[in-house]
């Protein structure tokens, strides 16, 4: 038995003991847990009850965003040790898949996700993962930054789909933790300067802490004139549509210039509606996200380099005790807030 923050049903959360699986198989690590971050989709289970196909029929525990510490290994792993700082990718595949043998495992229909129903999230004590999906952290990299490998890697994926080019100009639609990320991610992977809107201008604000960000307040500005002024009226070499907002599809293509790049990160609740002629006029490449695969050591590397730095994304830091109002802050969707964290200790 762990004690955990378990999600009974929609809208009811509890902190309390539950049994999760931890036999530790021979290429298994087990890890305790230092510092999670709550994600959109936590709350969107916390709030709806499901996502999609994926429906809350049982008590499950949340959190996929985690950072702790090796406490025992497996007889075959070799590469980590009892007091290594980890974190860890929370999605594992069937590696026999024809998806993983395509180096797609990350569409592989059989994966295990953390606090994807009916699987159990990593809001406790104590977990057991395979050593193959667990990444030691940088000795510069804190807990609280290893815990936000799991979004950043969202945006490396982003990047990676968009096929960057030194010098290329983005646009990121949406400043929250993905959006910001990707535009990071984005500048990292050679972009000379993104663009990125939002109608929060507490978020705008976040974001242009970084060099070479952009903010457009969507609410009074409009972001295809701001970029056709910017971009001497040819458009952005990418857009990353990040918000998952209905009503951004309607011109999504408008500011991109003809030969360009769309990336769809975000993911609309019901079906959207695109101009796909204007899509054909311009012969624009579209491009999908769909979590990320082989980014993770990646995302530890640039982060180590001092090249990208999050913690100024990490906007609020609860104990474990508070996990529930932790929750229900996120829930209430402030605009100060980008990223909000449980620590276990």
């Amino acid at each position: 038995m762990s004690r955990a923050l378990v999600l009974e049903e929609k809208g009811k959360l509890s902190i309390r003991e539950i049994d999760v699986p931890d036999r530790l198989g021979p290429a298994d690590v087990r890890i305790e847990i230092d510092t999670v971050g709550i994600c959109g989709s936590d709350v969107h289970y916390f709030t709806h009850g499901r996502i999609g196909p994926f429906v809350v029929e049982a008590p499950m525990v949340l959190g996929h965003e985690a950072a702790g510490t090796v406490v025992d290994v497996g007889a075959d792993v070799k590469d980590l040790k009892p007091g290594d700082r980890v974190c860890m990718e929370p999605g594992i595949p069937d590696m026999t898949s024809r998806a993983s043998k395509l180096g797609k495992y990350n569409v592989d229909p059989a994966v295990t996700f953390w606090a994807t129903p009916p699987v159990h999230g990593c809001l406790t004590s104590r977990v057991v993962h395979p050593a193959a999906f667990t990444y030691r952290l940088p000795d510069n990299v804190s807990f609280a930054e290893g815990a936000m490998v799991e979004p950043f890697a969202i945006g490396l994926q982003a990047a990676a789909q968009a096929r960057i080019r030194p010098g290329d100009i983005a646009y990121v639609i949406g400043a929250g933790p993905i959006g910001i990320m990707t535009a990071l991610a984005a500048l990292a992977g050679g972009c000379a300067r993104v663009f990125i809107a939002d109608l929060s201008e507490t978020k705008l604000k976040i974001a242009e802490r970084y060099d070479n960000v952009i903010g457009i307040r969507a609410g009074s500005e409009n972001p295809a004139e701001v970029i056709a002024e910017a971009t001497g009226a040819w458009g952005v070499d990418i857009l990353f549509e990040c918000s998952g907002a209905p009503a951004v599809f309607r011109d999504l293509f408008r500011p991109v210039r003809p030969g360009g790049c769309v990336v769809f990160v975000g993911m609309p609740v019901e079906p959207v509606q695109i101009d796909i002629v204007t899509a054909q006029a311009k012969e624009l490449r579209m491009e999908t996200v769909f979590r990320y695969a082989n980014v993770f050591d990646r995302a530890l590397d640039i982060m180590a380099s001092g090249r990208v730095d999050l913690k100024p994304l990490i906007t609020g830091s609860y104990s474990f005790e508070d996990a529930i109002a932790a929750f229900e802050r996120a829930a209430a969707q402030n605009p100060e807030d980008v990223k909000l964290q449980i620590t276990m200790g």
